[in-house]
C-alpha cells in the first residue's frame, strides 16, 4: 500500500472539511478557502477528526493516485491553517526589487524594469532591495509565481547573479583564464 497515501490526514481545530460527489474538496479555515475536485477512484472518508483516502485495487494508476489524493488533501488543510511561503534572494550590482501597489518592480540590468502583478491570491512582500517573499494559501500557486519571478533573471554559475531561492545553492564554475 501506498506509504503516503495510507496515512491518516488530522483536521485541526477550526477547520472544516466538504466531501461533495464526483471527490470535490472544499477546505475552509481561518486564512480562506480552497477547493478542488480530485481523482473518482479513490474513495475519501472523514471519520472524525481524521480523514482516510483508500484505493478500489493495486493498479499502478491507482496506486499513483492514492498518494496524490492524500498530499493534495493535506497541502490544502496546511494553506487554509498555516499557509505558504517562498522567499527570494537577488543577487547582483543594481539588481533590486520594490513594490508599487499590488505591482513588484524588479530592475534585473535589462533595458527595461520588470513589472509583475500580483496574482489572485497571492501576496508578495519585499523587506527589503535584495528579497521577495511570496505568501499565499495555496501551495501550487505559490510555488508558480516564485518560479515566474526567478524566471525573469535565473541565477548564473560564474557570479552567481540573478534571482534564486532563499534554499537554493548555486553550484559555481570557474571562468576561463587568459594566458
Amino acid at each position: 500500500m501506498s506509504r503516503v497515501g495510507k496515512m491518516p490526514i488530522a483536521i485541526p481545530a477550526g477547520v472544516t472539511v466538504d466531501i461533495a460527489e464526483n471527490n470535490v474538496v472544499t477546505v475552509k479555515g481561518p486564512k480562506g478557502e480552497l477547493s478542488r475536485q480530485l481523482p473518482s477512484e479513490m474513495t475519501i472518508k472523514q471519520e472524525g477528526e481524521e480523514i482516510i483516502i483508500t484505493r478500489p485495487n493495486d493498479l499502478k494508476r491507482n496506486k499513483a493516485f492514492h498518494g496524490l489524493t492524500r498530499a493534495l488533501i493535506h497541502n490544502m488543510v496546511v494553506g487554509v491553517t498555516d499557509g505558504f511561503q517562498k522567499t527570494l534572494e537577488i543577487n547582483g550590482v543594481g539588481y533590486r526589487a520594490a513594490k508599487s501597489g499590488n505591482v513588484l518592480n524588479l530592475t534585473l540590468g535589462y533595458s527595461h524594469p520588470i513589472e509583475y502583478p500580483e496574482p489572485e491570491g497571492i501576496e508578495i512582500e519585499v523587506p527589503d532591495q535584495t528579497k521577495i517573499i511570496v505568501k499565499g494559501i495555496s501551495k501550487e500557486k505559490v510555488g508558480q509565481a516564485a518560479a515566474e519571478i526567478r524566471a525573469f533573471r535565473g541565477p548564473e554559475p560564474y557570479k552567481g547573479k540573478g534571482i534564486k531561492y532563499a534554499e537554493e545553492h548555486i553550484r559555481r564554475k570557474v571562468a576561463k583564464t587568459g594566458k
